[in-house]
This record gives structure tokens, C-alpha cells and sequence, in this order.
């Protein structure tokens, strides 16, 4: 049985805003974010999918649109390093030292980098930093415990600062 259209349209109203935030910083691309939600939207439809209230199906929500975002994200960071490989450009070599210090305080090393942080830390930064959510509600999103919730963020926050001090050598 369907979802009522009435309630289809309050979930629309209630998550879309979250979950735009949550793909757009992950893809860097509000047309893109765009589209990821509403292949997110799309999914429960198709899916025929029954919650027992509008924010389980929010929650649940929250979830497709981060993976569906995050691959995006991985399929764009592979299409670059095959760009890349194919026309031989080395970065690293064309970066002076002034670059690189106005380069790391860029949205897109931080999006790079934390690509480079394992999904289950991944998404509990992108959850926190990215959306109005309390560690709570977070860790009702991934299933897992308020107290792991805040023990990731902690641990993502730790490697992405040394991803980022590595790449800059300090």
C-alpha cells in the first residue's frame, strides 16, 4: 500500500531541506544535490516502503541520499584521477608554496579529505557538521548509540585534521 499522497508531500517538506544540505556537500553541486535527493524521493516511492511515522521514513531518507551522494562523490574523485593520469598533470609539481597555503582552506581539500576517512567515520561528520542534528537524532539515523555517535565524530575529526596537516606538510 502506497503512502498517502498528503503524507508524501509533508515528508517532501520536512526532509528535502536535510537532505539537500547533506548531498550538497558531499557532491560541491547544488544541481546535483538536486537531483541526488530526488532520486533518494524516488527510491521510497518505488520501493512501496511502510514507516510507522513520517520520521523514520525521514531517517531512512537521510541514509539513501548520504550513499547515493557519497558514490556519486567517489565516481567524480576517479573520473579526475583518470583525467589526470591520462594527460600526465602532476599537481603536486605546479603548486607554489602560496598556493598550497590559500588551497588548504578550500571546501574542496576538505571534501577530499574526507573522502579519505572510512564510511563509518564519514558519515557521522557529514551528519554532524552538515545538517541541524543533535547526536541523538544522528545516531537514530545510522542505528548505533548516542555515545558511538559522538566517539566517531571525535575520531573523524582527529584523522581529517591529519589527513589535512599531511598533505601540507605541517
Amino acid at each position: 500500500m502506497r503512502m498517502p499522497l498528503s503524507d508524501f508531500k509533508k515528508l517532501y517538506d520536512m526532509a528535502f531541506p536535510i537532505l539537500f544540505r547533506i548531498a550538497w556537500r558531499i557532491a560541491g553541486s547544488e544541481d546535483v544535490a538536486e537531483d541526488l535527493c530526488h532520486e533518494a524521493f524516488s527510491r521510497l516511492y518505488e520501493k512501496d516502503m511502510n514507516f510507522p511515522n513520517l520520521d523514520e521514513a525521514k531517517y531512512w531518507l537521510i541514509r539513501v541520499v548520504k550513499n547515493i551522494a557519497l558514490n556519486y562523490a567517489k565516481r567524480k574523485q576517479r573520473e579526475i584521477k583518470v583525467y589526470e593520469k591520462a594527460f600526465r598533470e602532476n599537481k603536486r609539481e605546479q603548486l607554489s608554496a602560496e598556493s598550497v597555503l590559500a588551497k588548504k582552506e578550500t571546501v574542496k581539500d576538505v571534501r577530499e579529505a574526507l573522502l579519505k576517512l572510512p564510511p563509518s567515520l564519514q558519515e557521522v561528520l557529514i551528519l554532524k557538521e552538515y545538517t541541524e542534528f543533535n547526536y541523538q537524532e544522528i545516531g537514530r539515523a545510522l542505528g548505533i548509540t548516542e555515545g558511538n555517535v559522538k566517539v566517531r565524530v571525535f575520531r573523524a575529526r582527529e584523522r581529517l585534521q591529519k589527513i589535512l596537516e599531511g598533505e601540507y606538510g605541517n
